[in-house]
């Protein structure tokens, strides 16, 4: 089975939520990539998509450095769904016009189905409740085209042309506010379109698996496993295509999570039975970051330790052909240059990024066409535990970025411990899965406490929890009082070193998520 026969091409003007268009559009069991608006023409083509999405974007179609509508697209005969920006180009284009307008619509707005419309055919509603986010709107539309849709102050939310098999639709039906937006987007996928159900988990796995295999034949694949999620779905990917020509280096930097290193060994490779040799370097890490204070560096010092390592047991290993990474479609998207508007680059894998040139493998990088949420999925059907699968985000340097301050290994110690409580507790009340992101960070100053009848004077340690949908923006996790309470005693009797505990109110915008 061709799981990409079927497949839509998303064209980027440089809206805020392309990247959840395509999520949505995979979530229906269809095949989707995101292509920039200034992609080459011969690439649209050889994508062959089924249908197009224009996506929404920051600029105004009537100014004169606008991006343009790629006229080539009109020629595939496709269906073409422009959103936003993309809907006011398509009008532009077939000799409409599009004005800014007095009233900006930014948020929640009541939308009027005006007419009988082939994209909205399976909303019952005849007024929804939509997501706006412009200040342009059209004032004239273009011959042929039919308002299907108007708001009270926009008089073409949406508008169609069957006969060329366009469509436009001024809200944005990916955000989880528009009432009906998934029933659109499937009507146009599926119906409009004709695009099969083929993208499932069950599919993928079996196409990657049969890939991997006439890819790699009988050499032998060397991959770098951290213990996250992307590098620990790849280990289980490429086991089931090929078992022991399988060879993993996990490398313990004494900067993951409480007993992980303990975690990964049990897991890959002893309920996984794959082939994994450790690396115990905490010592040589916490030497190398020995004075220095400033996250950059101690990130670059970090990934050139970890690099330095992974190349030395590559060496001792013989016959490898393969170099494996957990490069997934956002870090392609995002490695994509802007003015070429393709996105087709590979994006070095954190960490094994900058392995140097003499080790002459060949990259293979099999979840390099999914999504995060996509690869989770397929953790779970390959067998690894779900609450691994599922985990928060951890960052690449680990608690080295977590430490405020010069890494040390007694920092290392308090932190994990600190941290593996908070997320305890966090599973333990059922708050876990209702928060994005948790965790500890250390800070390197000491405060006064007591406990019992003696003065302790010692470390302090912030608890940060955030509930984010993109991570773009995050507002500070409301949780229980009484909760943080028991966390905080936690931590202070739990662990001798520690007499404050505190609790970040910073949302995002304008602090980061991470403190460094």
């Amino acid at each position: 089975m061709d799981i990409k026969q079927s497949k839509i091409l998303i064209i980027d003007y440089g809206s805020q939520y392309t990247q959840l268009i395509a999520r949505r559009i995979r979530e229906l069991d269809v095949y989707c990539e995101i292509y920039a608006w200034d992609a080459d023409s011969q690439d649209i083509i050889d994508f062959a998509p089924t249908g197009i999405v224009l996506s929404g974007g920051p600029e105004s179609v009537h100014l004169p450095d606008a991006p343009p509508l790629n006229t080539d697209i009109l020629d595939l005969n496709v269906p073409i769904l422009g959103i936003c920006y993309g809907m006011q180009l398509l009008n532009v284009h077939f000799g409409g016009q599009v004005e800014a307008s007095d009233f900006k619509e930014f948020g929640y707005a009541a939308v009027e189905l005006m007419d009988q419309s082939k994209l909205m055919a399976q909303v019952d509603d005849n007024r929804i409740d939509v997501w706006m986010s412009h200040g342009d709107q059209i004032k004239q539309l273009a011959p042929d085209f039919k308002a299907v849709a108007k708001t009270g102050t926009t008089e073409v939310a949406a508008f169609e042309y069957p006969q060329k098999q366009l469509f436009g639709l001024q809200f944005h039906p990916e955000v989880e506010h528009t009432e009906g937006g998934r029933d659109m987007l499937a009507q146009f996928v599926h119906t409009i379109c004709g695009c099969e159900k083929q993208w499932k988990t069950g599919n993928i796995i079996d196409t990657h698996v049969d890939n991997i295999r006439a890819q790699v034949g009988q050499d032998q694949v060397l991959l770098g496993l951290s213990g996250g999620v992307d590098s620990s779905v790849v280990a289980a990917l490429l086991h089931k295509a090929i078992g022991d020509q399988l060879v993993c280096v996990f490398v313990d930097t004494g900067l993951l999570r409480f007993k992980e290193g303990d975690e990964v060994m049990q897991t890959m490779a002893d309920k996984m039975d794959i082939r994994v040799i450790r690396v115990n370097a905490q010592q040589q890490f916490y030497s190398a970051l020995k004075g220095i204070d400033d996250p950059e560096q101690k990130r670059r010092v970090i990934g050139e330790q970890f690099i330095r390592i992974f190349e030395q047991e590559a060496k001792k290993l013989d016959d490898i052909k393969w170099l494996a990474q957990g490069t997934i479609y956002p870090d392609v998207i995002e490695s994509a240059g802007a003015s070429t508007g393709k996105a087709h680059v590979i994006k070095s894998h954190h960490n094994v990024g900058g392995l140097p040139a003499d080790l002459a493998l060949k990259l293979i990088e099999p979840l390099r066409d999914l999504f995060k949420d996509e690869v989770r999925k397929l953790g779970v059907s390959l067998g690894l535990p779900a609450d691994m699968v599922y985990r928060h985000p951890f960052p690449g340097p680990g608690l080295g970025v977590r430490i405020l301050g010069e890494v040390k290994a007694e920092y290392a110690d308090i932190l994990a411990r600190a941290d593996a409580i908070f997320i305890e507790e966090l599973r333990r009340h059922d708050l876990y899965d209702k928060t994005s992101q948790a965790f500890a960070v250390f800070l390197p100053i000491k405060s006064v406490g007591v406990v019992g009848d003696q003065r302790r004077y010692e470390y302090v340690i912030a608890l940060r929890a955030v509930e984010t949908i993109d991570f773009m923006t995050a507002r500070w996790a409301h949780l229980p009082y009484e909760f943080i309470d028991l966390v905080s005693r936690r931590i202070i009797n739990e662990i001798d070193r520690v007499s404050r505990v505190v609790y970040d109110i910073s949302s995002k915008p304008p602090a980061t998520i991470e403190w460094e």
